[in-house]
């Protein structure tokens, strides 16, 4: 097996198996529909399944800020079905969270899956467990608000106020009971992504600490009473990669370990892969897994020894079970549903933002690339640092607030844009590069310059390359050559740590199709085809 086995932006790995068959669910954030699900039988090779967070019912994340949305589902199978937890997150800056915590339930993990149950909003990260008794509980990060108050009562606080407890009934389908603070964390602290196991009379509770940047690990803890006290684990850490600037994989932490028929344990873990030589991780966060083994003190450990995970790790005693390769190139013609790889921002009312029975995707030009409300963007993720990516559009702006093209994207202050546009200088169609690297302002620079004059009608065709930290965007008339537009613009800031720093955004580049009318005509651009093409060096 070759770390990360999730590439490009899978943060939050949540794995569970049922029978023969693994699933991890990984974080899609503002991401629409909500919640990758992934599916191996081998641990090694990994299929995207339909996203189960798909209706109103389920997630509206409207005017949620970036790095918002769906933070860390759980997905357990117990009771002949599937059991997803997760949380819409409302706000990311200042004291306040407004996150709320809700489940759904499916038969079949491709669904249909249950309009939600609501939980609660006391923080964020919530897990259920399923005891042997046959009772569930729910654990989830408290986030303490009142923490830089500076009072005598929360002087020296956390924001991560600890793991809180409480039974959930099904029967009711609310949580019951006494709520418990279970765990505090270690000196690590930021404790956060609760997950409980039960193995040989303890309960073990996994936790992810020292947030989300380069000193993230995950964190062990165990009691033989549910409501602890829970101990730490001999080295309080099992995955921390912190000071070893050495390893490939940086950032771990937040994971779920599962038990295979023949005894072998593997753990998940979020990891990242910055670009050598600069703290930039263009993919976002992704899944990593390594092979564990249980000691004679039954506390699990590394089976390589240490707490640094390396890229290889030895493959289960499992039969092979590729899948057919991810598509590459996507012909709209050919389509009546986006699929899986194929994401947009936000919204459960897809039918406002594209359509697919026209033979094209047509977008309809909605709310600026920078609206945390209603854009239309179709994207999918950068999994390697060589990527390339290319379209056809078709359309007709009659102002300059319309727009539609390709982007890489990364946020609403983090992206660069090939848009197709009208020259308000001379009424015609014409071709800009507006790019944002501006946070928290989102200002626009233009390093083209002058716009670039076409045709008045007719397609245009787009790609972008990008290698390593270098972004470089061309266009072609119909089946002419390929030239290119603009300056080699800087890729790297399209990543988690390139505008606000190393542990404040959650999510990773995308590269996709868009359009916007500020106008709210709704222009539409029609696309004909997309490909993307990620290559490892």
């Amino acid at each position: 097996m070759r770390n990360p086995i999730l590439r490009g932006f899978n943060p939050d790995p949540s794995i569970c198996r049922v029978g023969e068959d693994f699933y991890i669910a990984t974080s899609t954030f503002e991401w629409y529909p909500g919640v990758q699900i992934s599916h191996s039988k081998d641990l090694v090779n990994w299929l995207t399944l339909p996203q189960p967070l798909n209706r109103p019912s389920q997630l509206d994340m409207r005017g949620n800020p970036d790095s918002c949305g769906i933070w860390a589902p759980a997905l357990s199978y117990a009771d002949g079905k599937f059991w997803l937890i997760y949380t819409d997150v409302k706000r990311l800056d200042g004291n306040f969270k407004d996150a709320h915590n809700y489940l759904v339930t499916a038969e079949n993990i491709e669904g249909p899956w249950s309009d939600p149950v609501y939980l609660n909003s006391s923080g964020f990260d919530p897990s259920l467990f399923h005891d042997a008794n046959g009772r569930k509980y729910l654990v989830n990060v408290v986030w303490n608000h009142l923490a830089t108050m500076g009072n005598a009562n929360t002087r020296g606080a956390s924001f991560f106020g600890g793991i809180l407890l409480q039974e959930y009934s099904v029967e009711e389908e609310r949580l019951v009971g006494e709520i418990t603070n279970i765990f505090a964390g270690s000196d690590l602290g930021l404790t956060e992504a609760p997950h409980l196991m039960q193995r040989n009379g303890y309960y073990y509770l996994i936790t992810a600490e020292g947030g989300t940047g380069y000193e993230h690990a995950v964190t062990y803890a165990r009691s033989k009473e549910l409501r602890g006290p829970y101990e730490l684990h001999p080295q309080k850490h099992l995955v921390h990669v912190h000071d070893n600037d050495a390893s490939p994989l940086q950032r771990t932490g937040h994971g779920q370990y599962v038990e295979l028929e023949d005894g072998s344990v593997y753990h998940t873990f979020l990891t990242t892969r910055p670009l050598p030589g600069m703290r930039r991780s263009q993919m976002g966060r992704e899944t990593g897994i390594a092979k564990c083994a249980w000691g004679a003190d039954d506390w699990l450990y590394l089976e390589e020894g240490g707490m640094v995970p390396s890229v290889e790790q030895p493959a289960p005693d499992l039969p092979e079970h590729p899948w057919p390769a991810p598509r590459e190139r996507f012909e709209f013609a050919d389509m009546s549903v986006l699929p899986p790889q194929l994401q947009w921002l936000r919204s459960p009312e897809p039918a406002r933002l594209f359509d697919l029975s026209g033979g094209a995707l047509r977008l309809f030009g909605r709310e600026s690339i920078g609206s945390w409300f209603e854009q239309a963007l179709v994207a999918a993720r950068q999994t390697e640092w060589q990527c390339t990516a290319e379209t056809e559009v078709q359309f007709a702006p009659d102002s300059y607030q319309q727009m539609a093209g390709l982007t890489a994207y990364y946020n609403r202050t983090q992206f660069h844009y090939l848009a197709l546009t009208m020259d308000p200088a001379t009424g015609e169609r014409a071709l800009t590069v507006p790019s944002c690297l501006d946070w928290p302002e989102g200002r626009l620079t233009y390093p083209l310059g002058e716009m670039v004059a076409m045709p008045q009608d007719g397609v245009v065709r787009m790609k972008l390359e990008i290698n390593r930290a270098d972004l470089q965007f061309f266009y072609a008339l119909e089946d002419g050559d390929w030239q290119a537009i603009g300056l080699v613009l800087d890729a790297s800031r399209l990543s988690d740590e390139g505008v606000r720093g190393e542990h404040s955004n959650f999510t990773g580049c995308f590269v996709g199709m868009c359009a916007q009318d500020m106008t709210g005509r709704a222009q539409a651009a029609d696309f004909a085809y997309f490909e993307v093409n990620n290559r490892e060096e």
